[in-house]
């Protein structure tokens, strides 16, 4: 309602008051001049940006091949599915591509743990940490219920 009344009143107001304010100023077509750059200086702007551009590109790029290989080599690692977009990455970025050694480093410790876990030095680890009253408590459960069910087959027990 408030700009119902505004445009009613508002407009007639502003031609009585005399003096009419430009809605848009004048402003030049070049887009150098809008810049405050000369033509030349212009043009080597742009061509900076958009070689800029082209190198952020290329760099992302190269980054997400960085990546699919590292998935790719997790895959291998894990028996796991391939996937068709990494290896359509991998074929776009080219043969050039290798891992970042920050994300091999942190590979190469998940595999030391794991070897470690998978060792008899690992499996003794585990079971320094273990709760001997609950191992007990697991074995003396099985045993009564192996000789229960020994008990209920053979009618000489």
């Amino acid at each position: 309602m408030a700009f119902l009344i505004k445009s009613m009143v508002g407009n007639p107001l502003k031609g009585m008051m005399g003096g009419e304010e430009k809605a848009e100023e004048e402003t030049p077509k070049d887009p150098a001049a809008a810049a405050g750059m000369t033509r030349e200086e212009y043009e080597e702007y742009q061509k900076q940006l958009v070689e800029e551009k082209m190198e952020r590109d290329a760099d992302f790029l190269h980054k997400k091949a960085e990546r699919a290989t590292l998935r790719v080599c997790l895959r291998d690692k894990y028996r796991l599915p391939k996937s068709e977009q990494d290896e359509n990455m991998l074929q776009m970025a080219g043969d050039d591509v290798d891992v970042p050694e920050e994300l091999l480093k942190m590979v190469d410790e998940d595999a030391t743990e794991e070897e470690e876990k998978d060792s008899i030095m690992g499996q003794f680890q585990n079971i320094q940490n273990m709760d001997m009253d609950q191992i007990k408590e697991k074995a003396t459960a099985t045993f009564t219920e192996m000789k229960g069910k020994a008990e209920e087959k053979c009618s000489v027990m």
